[in-house]
């Protein structure tokens, strides 16, 4: 008797340790998903221009690589201090609406920009930095510099972004994650992001 209760106690406690690790599992993945929506749902939009890539690095599997002109940051719109040891940075870089609907750089800081009215504070991803920089331009990421496509579909867009069509609308979330809302050939909707 003693044995065997305590193989039902030994399977029970099993059992409720596997029912924990799937809850945790599953409000873990919903956490990710919500964050995502929650950017696209209620982030700041701004359109980006994209500009060519190597087409040698274009497609990889069903993903289309992206470069964007906020990509390279002009080393004169930094405000504060440089880094001055080498060391992992981020650079927060305040974009701003331009005449023609796109959105670019006005300034940029290795430290947090406070938000302003009519901007958007977007946050590169870390990136070592060997100190003080004498070069012209900061090359940053953003974590939007993939997007996703039907299989099959790559080499139309390939083509499009060569030839400078291609843009993307992104939202910016107040703490400066940004997600790709859509996909945009000469203007118009490719693709849409849908929330979940």
């Amino acid at each position: 008797m003693n044995a065997l209760s305590s193989k039902r106690q030994s399977g029970r406690a099993y059992l409720i340790a596997a029912v924990i690790a799937a809850a945790l599992q599953t409000i873990i993945l919903g956490y990710i998903i919500e964050s995502r929506a929650a950017i696209l749902r209620s982030g700041t939009e701004v359109l980006l221009k994209t500009t060519p890539v190597d087409p040698r690095d274009f497609l990889r599997g069903d993903y289309v690589v992206l470069n964007y002109e906020i990509s390279s940051v002009p080393a004169q719109t930094v405000v504060g201090e440089l880094p001055t040891v080498p060391g992992e940075q981020t650079l927060w870089v305040r974009l701003k609406k331009q005449p023609d609907g796109f959105w670019a750089i006005a300034e940029s800081s290795f430290q947090p920009l406070p938000e302003a009215a009519e901007s958007a504070v977007l946050k590169s991803r870390p990136f070592y930095s060997y100190g003080v920089r004498t070069a012209d331009t900061i090359r940053a990421e953003y974590g939007i510099e993939r997007y996703y496509v039907p299989e099959g579909q790559g080499k139309p867009l390939e083509e499009a972004r060569q030839d400078g069509s291609v843009s993307i609308a992104a939202r910016i979330s107040s703490d400066g994650t940004a997600q790709i809302r859509s996909l945009l050939v000469d203007g118009k909707p490719a693709y849409d992001e849908p929330l979940y």
